[in-house]
């Protein structure tokens, strides 16, 4: 497992679990367990993706201690204000039955510039000791340019829609230039990477799939990812990309299918 070290000096592993949609309780459990098993250690939920009590059955059932484990939880639309952020983080520690999470997000800037005040309230925790890292999601250049101009402390991360046929990389390398991690989300653009012939041809050549072989695209790049699935069969698989590494040319190859199409909502336009 690689790590990366974030801004705030915390270290995530750049590769976990997407628990989105993931709410069945015997289908977390065994989602939770299988992961463990294999390695996992980061795992990336939200509240809005209501599985927080869910998740924390499962963890309860492994034997790992909490300060192993990378947990990320996020704050939805309707609850950014100062005041809500406090109260928000403290349901979500409840629902967790932990004591801290390793990172806090913003789940969407919104349209209107309230994920100021909800900012001010995430450094405040942060400042406190109470979350280790925080950071924003979906958040377009001049979102970060406008935290940059009102706070000294920048987010850790940034977790955006990214995978072989989106990449906006003006927003990538202003991240980058300013030491904010930049996290995958829809990794494998839902599952389409797996049909692509560049991708299926590369993989044939490490005996890996579509899938494993823009995992690895992935972390090539230094993006932290953290494909969704409830599959054993499929969590094992995508973590199983420590042993090989593509070229530069097979690097450029991936790149060059980037057709800049979203799957997702562009966070201009989102509420």
């Amino acid at each position: 497992m690689l790590y990366k070290t974030l801004n705030q000096g915390v270290q995530i592993p750049m590769l976990g679990l997407g628990t989105y949609r993931l709410t069945e309780e015997r289908e977390v459990m065994e989602a939770i367990k299988t992961a463990i098993d294999v390695g996992y250690r980061h795992f990336d939920t939200a509240d809005i993706y209501g599985n927080h009590r869910q998740l924390a059955r499962a963890f309860k059932q492994i034997d790992i201690p909490r300060q192993e484990l990378f947990i990320t939880s996020k704050i939805w639309n309707t609850d950014h204000g100062y005041t809500n952020v406090f109260r928000v983080y403290d349901r979500i520690l409840n629902e967790l039955e932990t004591e801290y999470l390793d990172l806090f997000l913003i789940h969407w800037p919104g349209l209107s510039r309230s994920y100021l005040d909800t900012w001010q309230a995430m450094t405040e925790l942060w400042e406190k000791g109470r979350v280790r890292s925080i950071g924003v999601s979906n958040f377009l250049i001049n979102h970060i340019h406008d935290l940059e101009q009102n706070f000294k402390v920048l987010p850790a991360v940034n977790q955006i829609e990214l995978h072989p046929f989106f990449v906006d990389w003006d927003l990538v390398n202003y991240c980058t230039d300013r030491n904010i991690a930049i996290e995958s989300w829809s990794p494998i653009a839902k599952g389409r990477v797996a049909e692509h012939p560049t991708l299926i041809s590369i993989g044939e050549k490490y005996g890996k799939s579509a899938v494993q072989v823009t995992l690895r695209w992935h972390v090539q790049h230094g993006f932290i990812v953290f494909p969704k699935s409830a599959s054993p069969g499929r969590i094992k698989q995508n973590f199983d990309i420590w042993d090989f590494e593509l070229t530069p040319e097979e690097m450029n190859q991936i790149d060059s299918l980037n057709q800049s199409n979203r799957i997702g909502p562009n966070p201009a336009h989102f509420f």
